[in-house]
């Protein structure tokens, strides 16, 4: 038994400077970075902006890989069932989050991958045209309890981040909007500018020029915290407690990769958010950063999933 027990603790003994050596010269090969858009969206502009920082602080390449598809499920069963050994990553949006709402998912999107950091937030604000009379937020649910189903409520699509913001904003005030998904930004944007809906919940970005046109005006916010983008403007959850939404991006890694690249990563973004260039085009796109340990990461990402999906079931919602 004796023996037995030496034998072991030789071959641990032995294992351990091989495998610190593999993590220490990590990466010396590319690293493949999956994003589960389509070349050109948000998400991919954004990953790219990060990998080419990674590739000038490890002097490796890191290479982006887009896999679009199924709501981004097809990129996220790739990743989950890479080799953990630190050359395979993916970028998620916010979408991550809900896709397990509405697919039977191949992967645990939860066990199945091994958060690095959230990298940014994107708060999106509640706007309406002036013809719809309410002073403030609270005016608006009276408003809207008093009129079920009177209000129309445009958003990017049936699924999308936008859409469910709505119906957890409607399922927390006990009101009820008439969906109505479009496939294209600037016809909804022209249809609420003309009245022909009177909800909306989009970004900054997107709201900005027919807010400071006096076109739209904004009631509230989504995330938990005022937005640095438009301080003055409440959160919805200063008048419905608990309401939290926000967009946002952030790095995975297959479950099992090793905690220092883990770590080594998750401070490399942490420093490439410091950037002054990488700041600017967060905020061209009304980004935020927002570096969080990993923990912090996954906590976060099984919060939304345990909550989109409770959205989703309570409003019965599918895409097709």
């Amino acid at each position: 038994m004796k023996r037995k027990h030496a034998l072991l603790l030789l071959a641990l003994v032995t294992a351990l400077p091989a495998a610190q050596a593999q993590t220490g010269n990590w990466p010396d090969k590319p690293v493949r970075v999956i994003v589960p858009m389509l070349p050109g969206s948000t998400s991919d502009v954004l990953a790219r902006t990060f990998t080419s920082r990674m590739s000038e602080e490890y002097g490796q390449s890191f290479v982006v890989d887009n896999r679009g598809g199924a709501g981004g499920a097809i990129g996220a069963e790739i990743a989950a069932r890479a080799r953990p050994d630190g050359y395979t990553m993916i970028y998620v949006p916010s979408s991550y989050a809900a896709t397990p709402a509405f697919y039977n998912l191949p992967y645990d999107p939860v066990k199945g991958v091994a958060p690095i950091s959230l990298i940014l937030t994107v708060p999106f604000l509640l706007v309406m045209p002036p013809s719809v009379k309410a002073a403030n937020l609270k005016e608006f649910i009276v408003l809207s309890r008093a009129r079920p189903g009177a209000l129309n409520f445009g958003s990017s699509g049936v699924g999308g981040s936008t859409h469910l913001a709505g119906e957890l904003f409607q399922q927390m005030t006990g009101t009820k909007w008439l969906h109505i998904p479009y496939k294209g930004g600037p016809t909804m944007i022209a249809d609420l500018i003309t009245g022909q809906i009177q909800i909306s919940i989009i970004t900054a970005v997107v709201a900005g020029p027919p807010i400071k046109a006096g076109k739209l005006r904004a009631l509230a916010v989504t995330t938990a915290q005022r937005s640095a983008i438009m301080p003055d403007l409440p959160t919805i959850s200063e008048q419905v407690p608990g309401y939290e939404v926000d967009g946002w991006g952030g790095m995975l890694a297959p479950a099992g990769t090793p905690r220092e690249i883990i770590m080594r990563v998750n401070q490399s973004i942490a420093r490439i958010l410091k950037l002054p260039e990488v700041l600017e085009r967060l905020r061209a796109v009304g980004a935020e950063a927002a570096h969080t340990t990993p923990e912090e990461f996954a906590r976060k990402i099984a919060r939304e999933i345990a909550m989109w999906s409770k959205v989703v079931k309570t409003a019965d919602i599918r895409i097709n």
